[in-house]
C-alpha cells in the first residue's frame, strides 16, 4: 500500500490531487473560516515532506499579519514588498525560491530555512493573504510543488468566507 510520501516521492500530481480530496472533506461542512485555516495548515504540514514551517500570513490594513501556522514562532508583521511574502503579495503571483540566501531582503524567521514557495491568496483581483512554506534543503519545490499548491490555495479561497475571518 503506498503512502503519502511514497506518492509524493514518485507521482506529484497524484500526491497533489488526493491532498486536494482531503482538503475538500476537511472543511467541506465546517463553516468557521479561522478553523478552516487551522486545519489546512495542518494538513499540509502533516503531508508534505521536507519542510520546517508552514503558515498563512492574511492581509490586514497595509500589511501581512499571521495567521494560522505549523512550526516555530513566527515574524507576526509583514509589511508588503518585504521578504518573498510581501513581494509575492505585491506582485500577486507565486514565488518560488531554490535558496533563500540569494533573494535579496529575505527575512529569516527560522535561521534552518533553505528554500521557500509564497501562494498569494487571491479573491479575483484582492488580496486576502498568502501560504507560505519553507524547507530546510535548498531546491525543495518545483512547477508540480507550484501547481499543486496553488490548486489548493485556490479551493481554499473559494471555500472560506473571507467576509467572516476575524
Amino acid at each position: 500500500m503506498e503512502t503519502f510520501d511514497t506518492i509524493m516521492n514518485s507521482d506529484k500530481p497524484e500526491f497533489y490531487r488526493l491532498l486536494q480530496l482531503q482538503l475538500q472533506a476537511l472543511i467541506s461542512d465546517e463553516q468557521d473560516s479561522l478553523a478552516n485555516l487551522c486545519n489546512s495548515s495542518a494538513l499540509l504540514y502533516q503531508q508534505l515532506s521536507q519542510i520546517n514551517w508552514l503558515g498563512f500570513y492574511l492581509f490586514k490594513g497595509d500589511q501581512l499579519v499571521l495567521g494560522p501556522f505549523q512550526g516555530r514562532t513566527a515574524c507576526v508583521r509583514i509589511s508588503l514588498g518585504q521578504g518573498v511574502c510581501g513581494t509575492a503579495a505585491v506582485e500577486k503571483k507565486t514565488l518560488v525560491v531554490p535558496d533563500v540566501h540569494q533573494f535579496p531582503g529575505h527575512i529569516a524567521c527560522d535561521a534552518a530555512s533553505r528554500s521557500e514557495i509564497v501562494i498569494p491568496l487571491l479573491d479575483g483581483n484582492s488580496l486576502l493573504g498568502v501560504l507560505d512554506i519553507d524547507s530546510p534543503i535548498t531546491n525543495r519545490f518545483d512547477h508540480h510543488d507550484q501547481q499543486g499548491l496553488e490548486l489548493f490555495c485556490h479551493f481554499l479561497v473559494s471555500a472560506i468566507d473571507w467576509a467572516l475571518m476575524p
